[in-house]
């Protein structure tokens, strides 16, 4: 999958636009992704990030970076991911590009499209 464009609140991931937060996969796009409080990513948010098996997580906290990652959801990231990355979605997507290309490694990303 390659992401080709990201504008706040829009993201175009092999041609097809999303309107909506994301989880970017080797397998596919699910645009259902969404978090119990939206500007918070809580250790239970990413129950559908680990159905992708990422070795290495980029997560886009949204176009300003609003959405925080709480403490507890950091320890977990770095706990099940060989790599992880924190990121602006503005920076967040051309990351997940960069990592993906290489393709050695499993690289799955959530982003958060607005704020």
């Amino acid at each position: 999958m390659k992401i080709e464009s990201y504008n706040f609140g829009r993201i175009t991931v092999d041609g097809k636009l999303y309107t909506s937060d994301v989880i970017v996969s080797p397998d596919g796009v699910d645009d259902t992704w969404w978090r119990q409080k939206g500007h918070e990513l809580a250790p239970g948010d990413l129950e559908p990030v680990w159905k992708a098996n990422p070795e290495v997580l980029v997560i886009g906290t949204g176009a300003y970076g609003v959405m925080k990652v709480l403490p507890e959801t950091d320890r977990l990231m770095r706990q099940r991911c060989a790599e992880v990355h924190v990121l602006p979605t503005t920076e967040a997507w051309r990351r997940y590009n960069e990592l993906a290309a290489r393709g050695d490694r499993r690289v799955v990303a959530a982003l958060h499209l607005t704020c």
